[in-house]
């Protein structure tokens, strides 16, 4: 067996209503000053409003962020960072979907070690110290609770990433409740993006290990069995908590384990078009499966029995096939948006996205089969309407 690390946060409360002990664990740090980091939408429908009450009424000083955007811009993290180190901001919570977890991140961090942000995009480069972290996710999707990871849009619309053990956070509050009011077409995007999470690890060319592999599979099959009724049943909580059990499980096992393809593919979607992450996977996600087919298969084989039953005792071939078939099936039963024309791509821009797509080099090392950028280029193509073309 090849040696590996395995790294993941310290404490995890998984509980409905969880986010009511929130006083109690920032007391354990001795804080009287926190950050609160957060979006609007996440603010305006009441999800950090017990938190806030709560804090208050333990003695805590409260200063709300809520200027958080969806793939947050550097010059959003670094104006949260400044305004943390000039209020003498003692711990750094968010309760949010992915961006706002991955900015709070990148808070704590930069308000204590007072490095600037482009020194530190790459692996390992964040390697100072940060204030203490608490992290709520409100959407079952990226993991970033678990994840050592930040993705930052840079003014350029590239996207970067921070890959450092510093950005685990000393705590995952996982409360199901704050999950309900999530519309079917993000809880949708959001469990697919979780799905890929899981498959990524499980497929992944670099760091593949054995942790990782059983977390992407019980990852795997809490979503698959559980996304139908999430979107279905918006307050079916025991299908919410075990959307966002198997998120966290995927968020583990590719923070170890590091996904590939489709995210590079996704990211440039995310950055130009202002596509929410989750959606821009889905939207390349069976074009990624099927130009891996030929390498994945045996991986393929092994996962198709957790996401449909009928695989199980079929050869690798044949099982691989109905992996991928299931996968679309997933798709096209929560409504995710099937063309990349239904979120404002047009032909003219297959060249940029292929272009930035190879950028990603950190995420196409991983996949199991190398990919060019007319590869890219044909899978962008095919996902734009269904017609293949041929780049210049």
């Amino acid at each position: 067996m090849n040696p590996f690390t395995f790294q993941t946060t310290s404490n995890v409360l998984f509980e409905n209503g969880a986010s009511a002990k929130l006083p109690g664990i920032v007391e354990q740090f001795g804080a009287k000053r926190v950050m609160l980091v957060t979006d609007r939408g996440v603010r305006n429908a009441g999800l950090t409003k017990s938190a806030e009450d709560a804090l208050a009424a333990a003695g805590m000083t409260v200063s709300v962020y809520d200027e958080v955007q969806a793939d947050p811009p550097s010059t959003i993290i670094e104006a949260a960072a400044k305004r943390a180190r000039d209020e003498g901001i003692e711990l750094v919570l968010s309760i949010g979907g992915g961006s706002a977890l991955d900015t709070a991140k990148l808070v704590a961090y930069l308000a204590k070690s007072d490095e600037p942000l482009d020194a530190i995009y790459g692996v390992g480069m964040a390697k100072g110290q940060r204030l203490p972290l608490i992290l709520v996710p409100t959407t079952a999707g990226t993991g970033s609770e678990v994840t050592p990871i930040s993705i930052v849009t840079t003014p350029t619309t590239e996207k970067k990433g921070v890959v450092s053990p510093r950005l685990l956070p000393d705590w995952a509050v996982l409360d199901a409740e704050l999950t309900v009011g999530l519309p079917a077409h993000v809880t949708a995007a959001t469990g697919i993006d979780a799905m890929v999470h899981a498959i990524e690890a499980y497929t992944s060319k670099h760091k593949k290990n054995p942790i990782s592999d059983q977390l992407a599979r019980q990852a795997l099959t809490l979503l698959s069995a559980n996304i139908r009724t999430a979107c279905r049943e918006p307050k079916n909580l025991e299908a919410r908590s075990n959307m966002l059990l198997g998120s966290m499980l995927a968020g583990m096992a590719f923070a170890n384990s590091p996904v590939a393809a489709v995210h590079a593919l996704a990211y440039p979607i995310g950055a130009i078009f202002h596509v929410p992450h989750g959606l821009s996977n889905a939207l390349v996600l069976m074009g990624v499966l099927r130009f891996n087919l030929s390498h994945a298969q045996d991986l393929y084989a092994e996962l198709a029995p957790l996401v449909d039953h009928g695989a199980s005792g079929l050869k690798s071939n044949e099982a691989a096939a109905r992996f991928v078939e299931a996968l679309d099936s997933i798709c096209r039963d929560c409504g995710v948006p099937a063309r990349l024309t239904d979120v404002g791509v047009a032909e003219k821009d297959l060249e940029r996205l292929a272009t930035d797509a190879m950028k990603q080099t950190r995420l196409l090392v991983n996949n199991p089969r190398e990919v060019t950028y007319a590869d890219a280029f044909a899978i962008y193509s095919e996902a734009l309407d269904g017609k293949l073309r041929q780049a210049a």
